[in-house]
């Protein structure tokens, strides 16, 4: 993962919404969540402000709407999700000591 890529999913995870958003979406697995689901497991309106929160991590890559009829589901993007991981473990303790890091969805559940 490039820098800039690592600083844009960070900054989209820099907000306590966003960042609750981001691991109810992750619990969710590869169907995602609705709105009407994110809003009602975060405890807040489905609103524009949610709508700009999701779409902020939608921006950010970690995350991929997609629509449904009516409705809009949102779900991570596992890749971008341990590629970030990797980035920011890639030289733990110095590469000594440290176990090699292992992807938190293997890829076969990611498709």
């Amino acid at each position: 993962m490039e820098l800039n890529l690592a600083v844009a999913a960070l900054g989209a995870l820099a907000h306590d919404t966003r960042l609750r958003a981001f691991r109810l979406l992750v619990r969710a697995g590869e169907g995602g969540l609705s709105v009407g689901r994110l809003a009602e497991g975060l405890g807040v309106a489905a609103d524009g402000r949610l709508s700009f929160h999701l779409k902020e991590l939608v921006a950010s890559g970690l995350v991929v709407a997609r629509q449904e009829g009516r409705f809009i589901y949102y779900a991570t993007r596992y890749d971008a999700m341990n590629a970030l991981l990797r980035f920011l473990t890639e030289d733990c303790c110095g590469g000594a000591g440290c176990g090699e890091v292992v992807d938190a969805c293997p890829p076969e559940k990611n498709r």
